[in-house]
């Protein structure tokens, strides 16, 4: 059972009232495709080609709820996936401890559950190869505390395996609501791919670095190489550094909702 480390986050309270512009859909549910076998016992996978799609409950017992994940087709490398929740905070939890990380993983994820080969990972930082993500969603109506985010996970290392602790972390964050706020403290900010980042460390016993987007969006194509790149200038992260795996989902902290992929894609080279 391949699953994300438990990871302290905080709530913070004000939230820009321009960046609920783009933040949910218009509260119409319709099923997508593949929701009908949908998966929604922790940690249960879904694979399609070089991805899998993980009902990662890994902070469920500091909450009350469940989720459920589902998958479609692909179309060349772009997949059509889904989840939905409703978390509440119980007695050892706090309502700022996320509940779950609902996600689609390419490549590492404490262990190799796809074709190593197929995914095009691991990547050396300082090789500058592109990562081309390209992500379209929607979410529902008031979808609670949560945030919708990329989170790449490096090794100092090529050869990471389920028993390898990553050196570093990068949280890439395109869309937050209820107030949820990344770990750690701010840093200072970038613009990076037409856009203006926040930029947060944070440490658990691993380096956590999170790009904040100051406008939500549900739609967004980027080079994740230009996320480490950046981190490399500011001398936080060493170019010798390998890029292992790259997920995508949402954070939940407390709060009902889904999230609704249309397209999703990662590439190498």
């Amino acid at each position: 059972m391949q699953h994300r480390r438990p990871r302290l986050s905080k709530t913070t309270k004000t939230l820009v009232a321009a960046a609920s512009a783009l933040a949910v859909g218009a509260g119409v549910t319709v099923a997508q495709a593949g929701e009908s076998s949908k998966k929604c016992t922790a940690f249960d996978t879904i694979t399609r080609g070089k991805y899998y799609v993980n009902d990662n409950l890994w902070g469920q017992d500091k909450g009350t709820g469940s989720q459920c994940v589902w998958a479609g087709g692909l179309s060349g490398s772009a997949l059509t996936w889904g989840t939905s929740w409703s978390w509440t905070t119980n007695s050892k939890g706090k309502d700022s401890d996320v509940k779950s990380y609902a996600s689609t993983v390419l490549g590492w994820h404490w262990g190799w559950k796809t074709d190593k080969a197929a995914t095009g990972l691991p990547i050396r930082v300082g090789d500058r190869k592109k990562a081309t993500a390209k992500w379209n969603f929607t979410l529902g109506a008031d979808p609670g505390t949560m945030n919708v985010a990329y989170d790449l996970w490096l090794h100092a290392k090529n050869t990471a395996d389920w028993q390898d602790q990553p050196t570093d972390e990068v949280m890439v964050w395109l869309n937050r609501q209820g107030g949820a706020g990344p770990l750690g403290t701010r840093y200072g900010s970038v613009s990076l791919d037409g856009t203006m980042w926040d930029v947060y460390q944070g440490d658990i016993g691993w380096k956590v670095y999170s790009f904040v987007r100051r406008t939500n969006t549900t739609s967004a194509t980027l080079n994740l190489d230009d996320f480490t790149q950046a981190l490399v200038r500011r001398k936080l992260l060493s170019d010798d550094k390998y890029v292992s795996g790259i997920e995508a989902g949402s954070e939940v902290f407390h709060g009902s909702g889904r999230l609704d992929t249309t397209a999703y894609s990662v590439d190498i080279g």
